[in-house]
């Protein structure tokens, strides 16, 4: 007796979407191709287009990935963890990984590559469980202008760590180690990061540390985000001059 074969499919599904393949052009010849394909290779690809409606990446996309493993957060991650639905527009925006082979190998254990969304965190945290934020509905910064910022779309860096030796510095001394192609980055892309590397690879960044961004909150304070543990991302900020021993300042390569 044959081995039998658990079905996902019922018959009625399985003739809608032969008939949807036929219209599109699946013929004799391209059927048989997919049935000869080594290692069901062909089948796999077409349900990966569709799982990330569509999208192929491109030739730089797929070498960045290559490059970066683990620390790449792509277009179909994207669409994956964050539910998001590029457009065509956005696609291209995306087609060009903007640094070098050089700079993504000397980044690689470092940084995450990240292509970030016009999201705002008020966004994310809406797209993600509860228990990856710490409070929600009544946070202090449900009404805060950084936190409803979408930004624009665009790759970004992110160094996974603090940068060496910024805490107990205040944001001046902290601005003053960041190297020449360095940038600090907005609590939105460093919050998109951090969930998203979490979500994808199950990393948790920043998990004992807080870590300056770029945003100021309405009270003229520095935003800073960390401690992603049990109780969620922590969302904060804290006066320039403030120095404190966890609480460092984030980085990124500017592209």
């Amino acid at each position: 007796m044959g081995t039998m074969v658990s079905r996902t499919l019922s018959v009625h599904k399985e003739h809608e979407v032969l008939l949807k393949l036929e219209a599109a052009g699946l013929n004799n010849e391209l059927a048989q191709k997919i049935i000869d394909s080594k290692g069901n290779d062909l089948a796999t690809k077409v349900v990966c287009l569709i799982e990330n409606d569509g999208f192929e990446p491109s030739t730089s996309q797929n070498r960045a990935r290559k490059i970066m493993g683990r620390n790449f957060f792509g277009i179909e991650e994207a669409i994956k963890h964050f539910g998001v639905n590029p457009g065509r527009a956005q696609t291209v925006a995306l087609s060009e990984v903007p640094f070098t082979e050089e700079v993504l190998r000397a980044s690689k254990d470092t940084h995450v590559l990240v292509a970030v969304f016009p999201m705002s965190i008020l966004d994310i945290r809406d797209k993600v469980k509860h228990k990856l934020f710490c409070g929600h509905e009544n946070s202090w910064y449900n009404k805060e202008a950084f936190a409803k910022d979408r930004g624009e779309i665009g790759w970004h860096l992110v160094r996974k760590h603090a940068v060496s030796n910024s805490t107990s510095k205040n944001w001046g001394e902290q601005e003053a180690l960041l190297a020449g192609n360095e940038e600090t980055p907005s609590a939105r892309v460093c919050v998109y990061t951090i969930i998203g590397h979490y979500l994808a690879e199950g990393e948790r960044l920043f998990k004992n540390i807080h870590v300056r961004t770029s945003s100021i909150d309405s009270n003229s304070h520095r935003v800073d985000v960390g401690f992603l543990d049990r109780d969620g991302l922590l969302v904060s900020s804290w006066w320039d001059d403030h120095r404190d021993d966890i609480v460092g300042v984030s980085s990124a390569r500017k592209p």
